[in-house]
């Protein structure tokens, strides 16, 4: 969608506006990761980007910084203004009062509640406007909130660390450590940037992880759910710690939620499928209505089993050491068996990266890819 023209320069400031809003990766959610840049006469005279939920948006920022500079300059934005009161005011009066003549957009806003409105009253106040610029980069860098707004459910992805005969765990259920520091450390990049956590009863019980972010400096951790089918997890496990989570459950018992709540963890409800579990469709349901962007999943075969066969997972994280652990370890998911080659499940190949002992595959649903490119 595009409004006026591009020139040669805009590529190079709309790319530090990508890099700026980059910073907000770990802390803006559930609000846009957003960055922005004043240039007048060839000059950057402000930049900005958004932190966090209820401080200013990045345009706001970015013209706060080139006061004095801004009437007749080019604002370059990677999201479309925001033209209503929500937790701030709306940013499209601030850049009509700056003076600004050019506006150069990454990608309209999904959100219904702007959705071209900012770009249309950028336009009725005389200022160009050009739309599309960098908008595959600036769709891939607000993967969950596109989600969230076009398809009303959350960018979902599952992390599993496998050795070369892709076992993630030994029969004893012991996985701690299949991979190497390096990996370990960016599965928490990939913790941090998630708004929540997600696992199954299973790995609470056999593991009792934490689903905290620890290898890296982080503000905030991102919120744990469990599905707990039965309600029968601990219920002072370490998910649970400081009630900064969530349980899914297909059991209605106040009793046995009682001691849950007692620790300020919230107790959903949800609708059970065939097999009297939670439904993967009322997972995602309820994922949407917690306004998460991205969840990140950690949980083990039987759980990933389900997810891979619901086709609800659009990424899947891989770390593969150069390991062989035998037979009778858990899989990476479980289902199946399958009578026919034509039954399997492909995902596409996004990326292949070396982690010093360890290797790193990235893999996404082919819907998902093709609901990503659609720009």
């Amino acid at each position: 969608m595009t409004y006026s023209t591009n020139l040669p320069e805009d590529g190079v400031w709309m790319r530090q506006a990508l890099g700026l809003a980059q910073r907000g990766l770990h802390t803006t959610m559930p609000n846009p990761r957003v960055g922005a840049v004043v240039v007048n006469a060839g000059q950057k005279v402000g930049q900005g980007f958004h932190c966090r939920a209820g401080e200013a948006h990045a345009e706001v920022l970015a013209l706060r910084q080139a006061e004095g500079f801004t009437q007749g300059a080019t604002l370059y934005v990677t999201l479309e203004p925001c033209s209503h009161f929500g937790r701030t005011p709306p940013c499209v009066k601030s850049v009509i009062d700056a003076g600004i003549k050019r506006v150069v957009i990454a990608m309209q806003d999904p959100n219904p509640l702007v959705a071209g409105q900012g770009i249309a009253q950028l336009k009725s106040h005389g200022i160009s406007v050009t739309v599309g610029l960098e908008e595959r980069e600036a769709r891939e860098l607000n993967i969950g909130f596109v989600s969230r707004m076009e398809r009303q459910r959350p960018w979902i992805r599952s992390k599993v660390a496998i050795s070369m005969d892709a076992v993630s765990a030994l029969a004893t259920g012991q996985s701690q450590w299949i991979t190497h520091d390096l990996a370990r450390a960016d599965g928490h990049l990939w913790r941090a940037r998630s708004c929540a956590m997600l696992t199954g009863a299973g790995t609470v019980r056999v593991d009792n992880p934490r689903l905290t972010v620890r290898s890296i400096d982080s503000s905030r951790q991102p919120l744990r759910i469990v599905i707990d089918n039965q309600l029968d997890t601990d219920p002072h496990a370490q998910v649970y710690e400081e009630g900064h989570a969530v349980i899914f459950t297909v059991n209605p018992s106040r009793q046995l939620a009682q001691p849950f709540l007692e620790r300020g963890v919230r107790v959903m409800l949800l609708e059970p499928d065939l097999n009297g579990r939670v439904s993967m469709p009322a997972v995602t349901k309820a994922l949407h209505s917690l306004q998460l962007n991205e969840v990140l999943i950690e949980t083990g075969q039987r759980l990933n089993g389900v997810f891979l066969q619901s086709g609800l997972v659009d990424e899947w994280i891989c770390y593969v050491a150069p390991s062989f652990l035998g037979l009778g370890g858990a899989g990476l998911a479980q289902f199946g068996p399958l009578a026919d080659l034509t039954q399997r499940i492909d995902l596409k190949f996004v990326e292949v990266k070396p982690f010093k002992e360890d290797l790193r595959i990235i893999l996404r649903q082919p819907h998902s890819l093709e609901w990503l490119n659609r720009v």
